[in-house]
């Protein structure tokens, strides 16, 4: 009766009753900084833009980890192990599309080089490999950004569960951190990991 949006829902419906009934609902059942994993899909999603390889990976990251913290929640009857295998696997195919891409344009570059040492090419010819392999290196630079969110995104879901197992008054809506914090708090996490290894060897 109090629903934004009443069914049936298209994904861009659900999308709005999902920011809409954030705070009030699903912040209770998944941690609530995920909001702007909701936030991102929406934006991309209700668009008539088309979406280039890079920003898909984003969005199914972004799906991913919204799979896996309703997850802890329930299976909702094994839907979302389902959605969560598929979603992995075309996040697979579309990283071995976009490595494959990269090689192919990376050869081009290299073979365009090469003629570029015969006296018969053209300057315009020889320009050409630039802006492939620029295309490369920026895909390749955003496919490893995408991991990366991803990793980030999955290491703050965990953590905040932790700590709201140990003590829930204990966690409360905090910044996004900036990337120094970030950074400074993977290493911190990697000497952290380093103590508790060391400990369980011994």
């Amino acid at each position: 009766q109090i629903l934004y949006l009443k069914p049936p829902w298209t994904l861009i419906n659900l999308l709005k009753c999902y920011k809409k009934h954030w705070m009030a609902v699903f912040g209770y059942v998944v941690p609530r900084s995920l909001l702007s994993s909701v936030e991102c899909l929406s934006k991309h999603l209700s668009t008539d833009k088309p979406l280039d390889s890079s920003t898909v990976q984003i969005l199914l990251q972004e799906s991913k980890t919204l799979l896996h913290a309703f997850s802890s929640r329930s299976d909702y009857n094994g839907v979302l192990p389902r959605a969560y295998a598929q979603v992995t696997k075309l996040c697979e195919t579309l990283g071995q599309d976009l490595s494959e891409d990269i090689m192919v344009l990376s050869e081009n570059a290299a073979c365009e080089k090469m003629e570029a040492t015969t006296p018969n090419l053209q300057n315009s010819e020889e320009k050409e490999s630039h802006p492939s392999f620029h295309r490369a290196q920026e895909n390749r630079h955003q496919e490893i950004w995408s991991v990366l969110e991803g990793v980030w995104n999955a290491m703050n879901s965990y953590s905040i569960e932790i700590f709201q197992q140990l003590d829930p008054s204990a966690v409360a809506m905090a910044a996004k951190p900036s990337f120094e914090e970030a950074f400074l708090g993977l290493q911190k996490l990697l000497v952290a990991v380093k103590d508790i290894r060391e400990g369980i060897s011994r």
